[in-house]
């Protein structure tokens, strides 16, 4: 089975859409935009929305789901939001739900980002706070001595660092607020175990048979202390940061 990122996080999917304005004549920019689903509710209020991805499946998915809700005012690419060549100053709106922790050197990203938003457009992103924060991690880690993303997830937890980071790239008026909602990882523990392995295919821990039997075990058994008649769900931590491009444009 694959991993179902927005069932995962559909509580902090409200806390990110209830505190967007999006103008209804502007442009917006999701990255890191996995499936798409922040960037067609986007695209019902905008003139229009891009969403882009390093991802090629979530990308092809994304544009499906779209054309099969008809939204016809959003476009998906295959693009690394760190490099990619965006038109200069052309979005009123950026936004994220945990995808800007993955670039591999956030200050050139956060200044490519910002080189695309229009002056005193705003960015709005979703990150995690530190693993100590995440049960949905130390659960993972705990069962199977591995996180199912290294110490990417938690790049930008260290807030003095983030804002530095978002200054230096020609953002102002940082915010930040402390967001804790739990995450849902199935509707049973024999489902949250799969979907957490998901999140481990293509990494080799566990070689030795025995010791892999047990690691599922020891997942089986964390899990099912989580579960409850609503599904499984695990406690985390997130910043909700939004700042603002300088109108004073480098």
């Amino acid at each position: 089975m694959s991993f179902d990122y927005d069932a995962e996080l559909n509580r902090y999917h409200q806390r990110l859409m209830g505190a967007l304005d999006i103008n209804p004549e502007g442009q917006v920019l999701d990255i890191g935009c996995g499936t798409g689903l922040a960037t067609r509710e986007a695209a019902k209020v905008a003139t229009g929305a891009v969403g882009v991805d390093v991802s090629a499946q979530m990308v092809a998915t994304a544009r499906r789901l779209s054309a099969e809700q008809d939204v016809q005012n959003v476009r998906f690419e295959q693009a690394d939001a760190q490099t990619h060549d965006f038109p200069g100053a052309h979005f009123d709106l950026a936004i994220s739900r945990f995808g800007t922790m993955f670039f591999t050197d956030p200050a050139a990203a956060f200044a490519n980002i910002a080189s695309a938003l229009r002056p005193g457009a705003h960015l709005v992103q979703l990150v995690w706070q530190a693993q100590r924060h995440q049960e949905w991690s130390t659960v993972i880690q705990h069962a199977l001595g591995a996180m199912p993303s290294g110490g990417e997830a938690f790049s930008l937890a260290d807030l003095p660092t983030t804002q530095r980071l978002l200054t230096d790239a020609g953002f102002t008026d940082i915010h930040v607020t402390d967001v804790q909602e739990p995450v849902y990882y199935g509707p049973d523990a024999g489902a949250a175990r799969d979907a957490a392995l998901s999140l481990l295919v293509t990494q080799d821990h566990h070689a030795d048979p025995d010791e892999a039997d047990h690691a599922r075990r020891r997942l089986d058994a964390a899990y099912a202390a989580h579960e409850t008649a609503d599904g499984v769900w695990l406690d985390s931590r997130a910043w909700l940061i939004t700042s603002c491009r300088n109108v004073r444009r480098r």
